[in-house]
């Protein structure tokens, strides 16, 4: 009977447990999306003259992340926000992205109120290399197309352009080769260059970096820069970065505090104006 007992009182166990996460697995699932589209939505296909934000703010229940900020993002232009912690920096890309809707003012793509474009349709204008890189438990080639159509020549071409084609062809399997449950197998600076021949693959107008380099040791760094200036040709980039020096090249370095916006320009202009922006340049060479 001892055997018998062992078994039923293990299953029973093992069906709890599962029942547990069960509930906890529909709590995410039964969320409520907050974010929809309007029943008219618009559809678009491009991006042709800027993206603006009038008088935006934001603010999580009480706390006020974002206040009336004021900004054009002309098409081909690099933008840099640069800031301290909790500055409001990573807010401003989920606005744009439209992960959460602006609680004032409204933020414009080519003169259409973000809120009025289909979700997909606006999110498929945008490339996003993160600071914290999603991978897959899949092939290397099937985490560089993403979803989209697996075209092997493009598939490569955008390894090659994101400096990744090197690891890659050590691989047993080369663009086949499994590399585990969110690319375990790879190490940092590889992870990131697979995130950055993603991003190529997609081919989308608009880029932005969330702090993509923020992790890397000196010679990953230099091969993700790399990259990033093969990605960054003929796209309008909103680039979020601590390290200054990866943004010195910016056409325009917005630079926040608490929520506003407190200095705009060239790296040149602010270091003249001997404000916040060239503090913090100064404090990351001591």
């Amino acid at each position: 009977m001892i055997q018998p007992a062992k078994a039923f009182s293990n299953a029973f166990y093992f069906i709890q447990k599962g029942m547990a996460s069960l509930r906890r697995i529909e709590e995410v699932l039964m969320e409520e999306n907050k974010i929809n589209d309007v029943s008219d939505a618009i559809a678009i296909s491009g991006f042709a003259d800027k993206i603006e934000l009038r008088n935006v703010s934001f603010a999580y229940e009480d706390a006020t992340v974002l206040k009336n900020i004021n900004l054009e993002i002309p098409k081909g232009k690099k933008i840099a926000i640069v800031g301290g912690s909790g500055s409001g920096k990573s807010t401003f890309i989920q606005l744009l992205m439209r992960f959460f809707d602006v609680t004032d003012g409204e933020i414009l793509l080519d003169g259409k109120n973000i809120k009025t474009i289909h979700q997909q349709d606006l999110r498929s204008l945008i490339a996003l290399v993160a600071q914290q890189t999603v991978l897959f438990n899949d092939s290397v080639a099937s985490n560089i197309s993403f979803g989209k159509d697996d075209n092997p020549q493009a598939v490569q071409q955008a390894a090659v352009l994101a400096h990744a084609d090197e690891f890659i062809l050590k691989m047993p399997l080369q663009y086949e080769t499994n590399i585990g449950d969110n690319g375990v197998k790879l190490s940092g600076g590889e992870q990131q260059r697979l995130s950055i021949a993603r991003a190529i693959y997609k081919n989308a107008p608009i880029l932005i970096l969330d702090e993509a380099t923020s992790h890397l040791d000196s010679n990953s760094e230099k091969l993700v820069q790399d990259a990033l200036q093969n990605l960054l040709k003929d796209k309008t980039a909103i680039i979020i970065a601590h390290r200054l020096s990866t943004v010195q090249f910016a056409d325009e370095i917005v630079v926040l505090r608490e929520g506003s916006i407190i200095e705009k320009g060239s790296h040149k202009q602010l270091m003249q104006l001997n404000g916040e922006y060239k503090k913090l340049v100064d404090l990351q060479q001591l």
